[in-house]
């Protein structure tokens, strides 16, 4: 039973430890979401950038070079959320200035990481907002993008549960901002061969119970640069409707992540697999 109070959606738990949520399959099969005129849930739609926009001339030359590899979407971290506050922390609003003229340029639209409501101001010419692992569970900014009508990017929470994943997306929807896609970046656990556990499972499952479309995160799952192909791919073939890759023209001097970003002669090569596998799963056999 869903119920209007105080602005918010509530929905009761009537029938159930699911009950009625917006973000089941009870409501639609499937939610097409349109970023900027691109719609993401049909076919393969890949954002690719780097973990932190470092200076304007850089963000140029690798939005040029993931355009010319086939992305769809620049990512770059602009506000960074870092475990060590001696860590670079990105260069804010001036960070979201050169993502801006980065689009101007190629045409691709930009999604970027918000991780307070008091920085929304900056953000009115971002097309997506990204809502990082460390705030998947920050229900006040959840509560805030779900007043809003700019699509967001939810990542799990690096402790979450598929299923807690899912609840966090019903925040945003509850509010009235139905343009969620789902993002998995793997969790926390007792492998350390990969930086997070990327169980493919999650995704298999979100897609069984949600119509939002599903984006993968591989750079941060494998931590690896040689491991970000086939988590892709093993992304695709779950399922995903998207896949945020992190890129680099110079990774190994990159201010953050640097061993988990690709060049663009490899995204170029992802991109053509993962749209080709793609294309095949989408056909019957």
């Amino acid at each position: 039973m869903i119920k209007l109070y105080d602005n918010y959606v509530f929905i009761s738990q009537e029938g159930g430890e699911s009950g009625e949520r917006l973000y089941s399959k009870k409501f639609r099969e499937k939610s097409v979401v349109d970023v900027s005129g691109l719609r993401i849930g049909e076919g393969l739609v890949v954002a690719a950038g780097p973990c932190s926009v470092e200076n304007e001339a850089m963000i140029l030359d690798i939005a040029r070079s993931v355009k010319a590899a086939g992305a769809d979407m620049i990512r770059g971290g602009a506000f960074k959320p870092r475990t060590s506050p001696y860590s670079f922390q990105g260069l804010a609003e001036k960070g979201i200035e050169y993502l801006v003229e980065a689009r101007e340029e190629t045409g691709l639209p930009i999604v970027t990481e918000i991780m307070n409501p008091e920085y929304y101001r900056y953000f009115d010419r971002v097309d997506m907002l990204q809502v990082g692992s460390r705030n998947a569970q920050n229900f006040d900014l959840l509560r805030f993008l779900g007043k809003q009508k700019k699509p967001v990017l939810l990542k799990n929470g690096m402790g979450n549960t598929a299923r807690e994943w899912l609840e966090t997306a019903e925040y945003i929807l509850s509010g009235g901002n139905g343009n969620v896609v789902l993002c998995y970046r793997g969790v926390r656990g007792i492998e350390n061969s990969t930086r997070f556990t990327m169980n493919v499972g999650s995704i298999i499952y979100a897609k069984s119970e949600t119509h939002l479309p599903i984006c993968a995160d591989p750079s941060h799952a494998s931590g690896r640069r040689d491991f970000v192909e086939s988590m892709a791919l093993a992304s695709v073939a779950a399922g995903a409707d998207m896949l945020e890759i992190e890129v680099h023209n110079d990774p190994d001097n990159a201010l953050s992540d640097s061993e988990q970003q690709i060049r663009p002669v490899d995204l170029k090569r992802i991109i053509e697999k993962a749209r080709a596998l793609k294309d095949l799963l989408s056909h019957e056999i």
